[in-house]
């Protein structure tokens, strides 16, 4: 099995930290859906500001809050205002790579989607694989 991924929030802004709460990050329900990340999904998180990468699970926030809430421990590698890319990830067999088609949401300032974006793999006529990225706006 490989790790792959399944959905990405790219380029998402940190609007709270909340190191008293229990633990996870909070999103928006929205952009959760349209990525396709559940809650209780764990998910890694790549500060872009600092660097600094953590894993954790989702809890949804406010619908239509564009919310991006690090709570608990998380919430000392990130300040209001980094931006963050969050992916889910999945475990499938090399043979199912081809079916396997992550949604890509990337962001504006105030965390309305910018751009959303699909990754597919596919075959070339030798059989090998290709990548490239589709935009759906």
């Amino acid at each position: 099995m490989r790790k792959v991924v399944r959905g990405k929030l790219h380029g998402i802004r940190v609007t709270g930290a909340d190191l008293d709460y229990h633990g996870s990050i909070t999103l928006d329900p929205d952009h959760c859906e349209a990525a396709g990340i559940l809650p209780m999904e764990f998910v890694d998180i790549w500060n872009k500001s600092s660097g600094a990468r953590i894993s954790t699970y989702v809890i949804y926030g406010e619908r239509g809050s564009r919310c991006c809430i690090l709570n608990g421990a998380a919430a000392r590698t990130c300040q209001r205002g980094d931006e963050v890319i969050i992916c889910n990830s999945a475990y499938v067999a090399e043979r199912e790579i081809e079916d396997i088609k992550p949604v890509i949401l990337t962001f504006n300032a105030d965390n309305s989607i910018h751009e959303r974006l699909g990754y597919d793999v596919s075959r070339d006529e030798q059989g090998r694989l290709a990548f490239s990225i589709i935009k759906f706006d």
